[in-house]
């Protein structure tokens, strides 16, 4: 019978209890050959491994380092798994455009990082289940406008309309109508609201509670403005 290789697998981990959890999770596996390395470097001939298994940091510079380092060349490079505990929607998406395979959850069940290895193996990609469930919820939501992007990131900051269509150059009406949009495109009642849900999927890079101590401060300094008003501006404004 033909002798069957082994899988190479090369653990590039940036927690090193994570490194050796994984090395040794992976290396207790039969037609698994792992290796720990400390350096996201992609190694040359004999030594370039299958699947490459790394932290989302280092996973992404591997890619990157990997395709400045090809160039020219044409060959197949490793597959590689992130295993984070990042969730969020667009560090997701980021990282399956940038050609991550494979990506699970810390926490995941032992079988599905050794499946996970295997199908990466095979040339396949491999999800966790609740993100690839992320990945297909956000296919269904429409996408904010790149101004509706700027106008949330501004929001995320306690920035005013004024404020706001004073830092891009735009009227203030039409600050409203893409506060307008952005709320509706987020199911969010406020703008408050809406920064949360943009923390939660990753839309904005700070997280929830910067953005609702900005936006809550900024109404609580508004406290001479009638109480109808201000409820008419977090939803319409």
């Amino acid at each position: 019978m033909p002798t069957i290789e082994p899988i190479q697998v090369s653990v590039i981990h940036e927690d090193p209890v994570m490194s050796a959890g994984l090395a040794a999770i992976l290396g207790s596996r039969p037609g698994l050959a792992v290796t720990v390395r400390s350096a996201v470097q992609p190694a040359e001939g004999a030594d370039t491994p299958d699947v490459v298994v790394a932290d989302y940091r280092s996973g992404l510079e591997f890619l990157a380092d990997a395709k400045a380092a090809k160039g020219a060349r044409r060959h197949r490079g490793p597959k590689v798994m992130v295993v984070t505990p990042i969730d969020r929607e667009w560090e997701i998406r980021s990282a399956i455009n940038a050609g991550i395979h494979g990506y699970l959850l810390q926490g995941c069940q032992v079988d599905e990082l050794i499946d996970g290895v295997t199908a990466l193996s095979q040339g396949q990609r491999y999800l966790a289940h609740s993100v690839s469930r992320r990945i297909a919820d956000s296919l269904t939501r429409e996408r904010l406008t790149t101004r509706e992007t700027e106008v949330l990131k501004l929001l995320t900051t306690g920035s005013c309309n004024k404020a706001i269509a004073k830092e891009l150059g735009i009227a203030v009406g039409t600050v409203k109508v893409h506060v307008k949009g952005i709320l509706e495109k987020l199911d969010a009642t406020t703008r408050t609201h809406a920064v949360i849900v943009a923390a939660q999927r990753g839309l904005v890079s700070q997280g929830p509670c910067e953005g609702v101590v900005a936006v809550r401060a900024r109404a609580s300094r508004a406290t001479v403005t009638p109480l109808f008003q201000e409820q008419g501006q977090a939803r319409y404004a």
